[in-house]
């Protein structure tokens, strides 16, 4: 489909590592020129359309949600110095080369067109998002929802291709959230000669590593399938000079959360003189709608049928999504996109046309499908 492969390069071209203004002038200006529908962008600089049964109060609202913010590109993947010049794009071999080619631009661009040309059924209202800051902790996601974006159920257009096996785009149905966490452990200094007249936060640290070493990891199930998360200490940092007994320690922790399950990391902060603090939650994902998680799956299998594939799957993802803000307020959501494993943020990023084109038609098939 080459109206699809066009507007992914030229999403892709547009440099939004820094400043998403560009990006998202670009999606609302194609969707006021491509569709009669209500289009709006926000104070943030969100892109968000509806069409349908909008205004309905009793319509039920389908989203196909997406973002335009990129982590900073590698030197080869622009024309400038380093992070300074506009981004390459490159289309050979049926791939499309460039930062956000994959995280998630051709995506979205997927979700642009398949919002065009769907018909939903009476009494649903079709909605098309596109946010700022996915990468930065779902600044855009987190904004758009305080203004009242709250759709029923959402398709996260995140990458699920070649998850449950090589040529296929599956369905996940769940995915893992991520809590950053510090240790702060505070003693009492001293001359190292006299250990005996300090506190060492040190020590206390390494009891509190000895309690979080002793926790189980969080554990779910959703649509049978197993999800398992982690739980892991990633930095030590305490202690100022050889000879002085160190009045404060810091450890910092990995923690990958399930849907309805965290590790109890309290515990730790029960060590005398340490303290618990997060630094980062973002929310773990599970869809709680059968019959939409069962709609999908037969819209995605349909279509790698007539394609000629084999079956996808339902699937979960060990990464967090935009989807996870949604589930925290209640929608239904799902993802479902172009991306391969190994893919998002490298200085190889690429996507390709082919599966971009199966995203469309599921998108598009979903949209139009009662479920």
């Amino acid at each position: 489909m080459d109206e699809l492969a066009d507007l992914t390069e030229e999403l892709v071209a547009i440099p939004s590592h820094e400043d998403e203004t560009a990006a998202g002038d670009a999606i609302e200006a194609w969707l006021r020129a491509e569709t009669d529908a209500r289009v709006e962008r926000d104070a943030v600089g969100n892109a968000i359309a509806y069409k349908g049964a909008t205004g309905d109060p009793d319509a039920d609202t389908l989203a196909l949600v997406g973002h335009h913010d990129v982590v900073p590109p590698a030197e080869r993947q622009t024309t400038g110095d380093g992070n300074a010049g506009e981004y390459l794009v490159e289309r050979r071999d049926g791939r499309i080369y460039g930062r956000g080619a994959a995280d998630m631009k051709g995506a979205v661009a997927a979700c642009m067109l398949a919002f065009r040309d769907a018909e939903p059924p009476a009494g649903r209202e079709l909605a098309v998002a596109s946010f700022v800051g996915e990468e930065v902790g779902g600044t855009g996601a987190r904004h758009a929802i305080d203004e009242g974006f709250v759709p029923d159920r959402a398709v996260v257009a995140e990458g699920s291709t070649d998850y449950s096996k090589p040529g296929v785009t599956d369905v996940v149905v769940a995915h893992k959230g991520r809590r950053a966490s510090t240790l702060v452990a505070r003693g009492t200094a001293a001359h190292a000669s006299e250990p005996e007249h300090g506190e060492n936060a040190i020590y206390r640290a390494s009891d509190a590593i000895d309690v979080v070493r002793g926790l189980d990891a969080p554990e779910a199930t959703v649509f049978g399938e197993s999800v398992t998360g982690s739980l892991a200490v990633t930095t030590v940092e305490g202690g100022e000079t050889w000879n002085v007994i160190p009045e404060r320690c810091e450890v910092t922790i990995d923690e990958r959360t399930v849907p309805g399950d965290r590790a109890d990391l309290a515990r730790a902060a029960e060590v005398p003189g340490v303290e618990w603090e997060i630094e980062q939650d973002l929310p773990p994902m599970a869809c709680g709608d059968d019959a939409f998680a069962t709609a999908t799956l037969a819209v995605a299998r349909e279509v790698h049928e007539e394609l000629g594939l084999d079956e996808p799957e339902h699937v979960v993802k060990p990464h967090a999504t935009d989807a996870g803000w949604l589930a925290e307020v209640g929608t239904e959501p799902l993802v479902c996109g172009a991306s391969e494993p190994g893919e998002a943020h490298t200085d190889t990023e690429s996507v390709g046309t082919d599966v971009l084109d199966r995203c469309y038609r599921i998108y598009r098939d979903l949209a139009e499908r009662p479920f």
